[in-house]
Formats: C-alpha cells, structure tokens, sequence
C-alpha cells in the first residue's frame, strides 16, 4: 500500500487532529487494562462482535493520552476498514514503518490492532514487535479460538486476555443515565431500575442497541453478521441452513439441558455436525455451554450440557419463541453475569448440580476444590410447591457438596429463611446484579 493511503486510513481512527467519539466509559474494562498495561506482555481484548471492543480500545488510547502520552504515541489500526486491501503479515511492517516515519513518536508507542485476526499470520509479528520493545501491544478479536489458542502457541506466557461482554445491567442503567452509587440510591430510585430491568430483559446489552430505537432490527442484523463473518466465512461452512437452524435452536432454547445426539433426532443433523457447529457458535462468543457437575469426568462429558446466549436481546429477537419464559430469560441473565465474573478469576468455575431423584441447582459455584456457592434462579416463588422443590434441591446439594452459602435469585421476594442449621438468602435479581457493584 501507498504511504500515503496508510496516513489517510490511520488518520480517521486516532487521535492525532480530531477528537474522536469514545462512547460512554466501560470503567472496569478500563480500569483492567491500564493494570495490563503495567506489565510487559501483549494484552488481548476479547469478546462477541459489537459488544464494544473498538470503543474500549478508544478509551484506553483516550486515558493514556489523558495521563501525559502524546497522541502521536498512539496508533489505533482498524482492519474492518474495507480500505486495508493486503491481508498480508507484510501490511503490518507498511503501517507501523509509516507511523513511526511520519509522527515520529518521542517514546514508546502504544499499537492497538482492531479485529487483527483479518490479517495472515500476524501473530508473530506481534510476538516480534513485542519481543524487541518496538511497542506496547493491543490486539482485539471476535473468536475466542483465534485469539486464545493461536496467540497462545506463539506467544506463551507472553500475553493477558480481557473478555468484553456486553454491558451489565449496572452499565445499562449508566448507559440510560441511570446513575447507582450506594444502597440509598438503590433505594430511591428502584421503580426506574425496575422498569429498565423489563427493556434489558427485552433488548440486552449489545452498547448500540442500548442507545437506539430500532433495537430488535439492529439485534437481527448482529445475529447475521456474527454468524457471517466470524462463523460461515472463517470456517468456510458449506451447509449454512443447517448452521442457522442450530444457532436460532440454541437461542430459543436458552437455559435448557442439550446433548448432540439428543439434537440429532429434533433437527435431523448429524451429531458430528451439530458439534463441530457448536463449538464455532461458542468460539464466536454466541453461546456458552455449562456442564454438570460430577467427580467423574467420564460422567461429565455424558450428562447433558446446559446452554446459553451471550446476550438475551439476541435470543429474543431471533429464536423461535411463541411466548416468553420469563424464567428461562432470568436464569440466562444470572449466567452471563457469572461468566463475566469468572472472566476475572480464572479459578472460577461454574456447573449446574442434579441428582438421580432429578432435584436440580442451576448454578455451582467451584474455586479450586471448594465449592463456593450454590445458586438457584426462581422467578416467581409465591407457590408453596415451587419454593418446596426449589430449597429441597438446594439443601439437598448443600449436604452433598458441604457448601452452607446459599442463595435463590428472585423477581420480587426478599427474605432470610433458616432451614435447620442452613441459611437461605432471597434476593432480587435487579439487587443481585447491582450488589457487587455499589457495597
């Protein structure tokens, strides 16, 4: 590519002449990767497509420019620009030789790769460009395979990876001008944050279907594209009804037990098929899978998986849906919430409990080898019946897993009970998705 065309196309996405639109501020991702930055490796960014990877890196640039770096030590590179022609590793020596011969930057620069994983082999001219201190690395993709297995084998122990979600209810409610600082404003401004939690039930968290209008035509267009550019193109999938079907199947089918060769009867594909699709929808960030728990890993890979979407504005917008579950929405919500969590300690992990009597926990919280947490999503708990089997379930893989901190997330019910020597906390979900944020 001409130098010049590089200036021009590098030009419209930093900060060299012009302010450029940051959005509103993602404070824990950014808070995050500021602490990255303070060690010597590759940071990688990560997550769904339009979750707001771009806007993230933005703001990193924004703040490091904020904290005394000129704005010419700072070069944002966006590969989804259709004027990047050369997909080639070579087009990564033309951008950066013709960043540093024309700003001509006084320090180290900081080098933030959008989308990198467009370009051919880039991988070890990160790890080179790493290795010799020519820069301070960020690089961003859509494909958790991409970014965490191929930069992984070149660049071991050399990076950290930042998972972007899309955002949480607490940056919703900011996102809605909704500010929450303390207990006090949770309590006097509940019927707004009730109210919003209805939309974010609805909509999701995708940053741009948060802000606009046409919310469930933007969702339609997310689901194509994510599917498109991250799974049919990159995979060179062949049989893309079939692919569809399967990712419109999950999405209707959130919060629900799954096995492949249980779905090879329903959707009359094969079962090799349907997992290979599966783990390019999971790869695309679309869906996540949580597994039983079992002290038998033979027993594990058998049990059927719990499925869930990234987002619930994708689920609705797109699954096959004739009514909503309310409590499927929920339960999928408080898994997205726990994934976010896990994504900050990676000893974290999370399964699903049943016994052989089919008494059911949604959520297990694991750290090590102790077993943290054991959680339970009940939107409606009015019915004797209901919270009957719901606490059974719950004391029951309480004695089983010797684990006494135990909670059920609720639409409306708040309460303390005592069961024998256990305690049960009720708690709100709008509460539960707010706590950690604001005590």
């Amino acid at each position: 590519m001409r130098e010049e065309k590089i200036l021009e196309i590098l030009e419209d996405w930093n900060f060299w002449k012009r302010k450029l639109d940051t959005g509103v501020e993602r404070r824990e991702y950014l808070e995050r990767a500021k602490t990255f930055l303070e060690t010597d490796m590759v940071l990688a960014i990560m997550g769904i497509r339009r979750a707001g990877k771009s806007f993230i890196m933005r703001q990193v640039a924004k703040d490091l420019i904020a904290n005394g770096m000129s704005p010419n030590e700072t070069v944002i590179v966006n590969f989804e620009d259709s004027r990047f022609t050369d997909r080639s590793v070579h087009v990564l020596d033309q951008i950066f030789e013709t960043y540093l011969q024309y700003l001509d930057p006084e320090h180290k620069p900081c080098i933030l790769l959008d989308e990198i994983h467009l370009i051919d082999n880039w991988e070890r001219w990160v790890r080179t460009t790493n290795e010799l201190d020519k820069a301070k690395v960020i690089v961003s993709g859509s494909n958790a395979q991409l970014l965490s297995g191929e930069l992984a084998t070149v660049l071991t122990g050399r990076h950290l990876d930042l998972f972007v979600f899309p955002v949480c209810f607490e940056e919703f409610l900011r996102f809605r001008s909704l500010e929450i600082n303390d207990k006090l404003d949770m309590i006097h401004k509940k019927i707004d944050i009730k109210r919003l939690l209805r939309e974010y039930f609805e909509f999701g968290g995708f940053p741009q279907v948060v802000l606009s209008k046409k919310k469930k035509e933007i969702l339609v267009s997310y689901f194509d594209d994510i599917l498109n550019k991250d799974v049919i193109r990159r995979y060179n999938i062949r049989k893309i009804d079939e692919l569809i079907y399967l990712a419109k199947f999950y999405l209707t089918n959130i919060s629900s037990p799954v096995t492949f060769t249980s779905l090879e009867k329903v959707l009359n594909i094969t079962a090799d098929t349907i997992e290979t699709f599966s783990s390019y929808l999971k790869n695309a960030f679309l869906i996540f899978f949580i597994s039983k728990l079992s002290f038998s890993v033979k027993n594990q890979q058998k049990a059927p998986r719990k499925v869930y979407s990234i987002d619930v504005g994708l689920s609705n917008a797109v699954g096959f849906r004739f009514s909503k579950n309310i409590g499927k929405i929920a339960e999928n919500i408080v898994a997205v919430e726990l994934k976010r969590k896990q994504s900050r300690n990676l000893l974290t992990e999370i399964y699903y409990w049943k016994d052989y009597q089919q008494n059911e926990v949604d959520f297990v919280i694991k750290e090590g080898l102790k077993i943290k947490g054991l959680v339970q999503v009940c939107w409606d708990i009015s019915s004797v019946e209901t919270r009957k089997r719901e606490t059974r379930a719950l004391l029951k893989a309480s004695k089983e897993l010797k684990c006494n901190n135990l909670l059920i997330i609720t639409g409306e019910y708040e309460d303390e009970e005592k069961v024998g020597n256990k305690k049960i906390l009720y708690t709100p979900l709008w509460k539960w998705l707010l706590i950690d944020k604001i005590y």
